[in-house]
């Protein structure tokens, strides 16, 4: 069993990879179970979601996502299995969370002192 993820990844590289529905649904999937082959893969977005994909494009969707880091595979035997990786989404939304907590605080700190005078 050989386990392989993407360690150099960007906000750009996520941005990007979650700007197609295909992909979006390709994480919603592997949301919802983790851990599928390419022919899982194909055949749930078939059903659920309508996709008429082929193998090939649903594959070159899975590279972009994984290169992204949004998710990571691992090879056992003949077969390849996908498992989401939310750590990229968690670290982008970091970024701006924390800025963002920081300007309430302040603007709650200008209130508090409006309100003292």
């Amino acid at each position: 069993m050989q386990v392989y993820t993407c360690i150099s990844w960007t906000v750009t590289d996520v941005f990007d990879a979650l700007a197609t529905d295909a992909r979006r649904k390709i994480l919603d999937e592997l949301y919802e179970r983790d851990g599928q082959a390419l022919y899982e893969l194909v055949t749930r977005l078939t059903m659920k979601h309508g996709l008429t994909l082929t193998r090939q494009a649903i594959s070159q969707h899975l590279e972009v996502l994984e290169s992204a880091g949004l998710l990571r595979t691992v090879r056992d035997g003949r077969y390849k299995f996908h498992y989401l990786d939310t750590t990229p989404l968690e670290k982008a939304v970091a970024r701006w969370g924390h800025s963002q907590r920081r300007r309430t605080r302040g603007h709650a700190h200008r209130r508090h002192e409006r309100a003292g005078r």
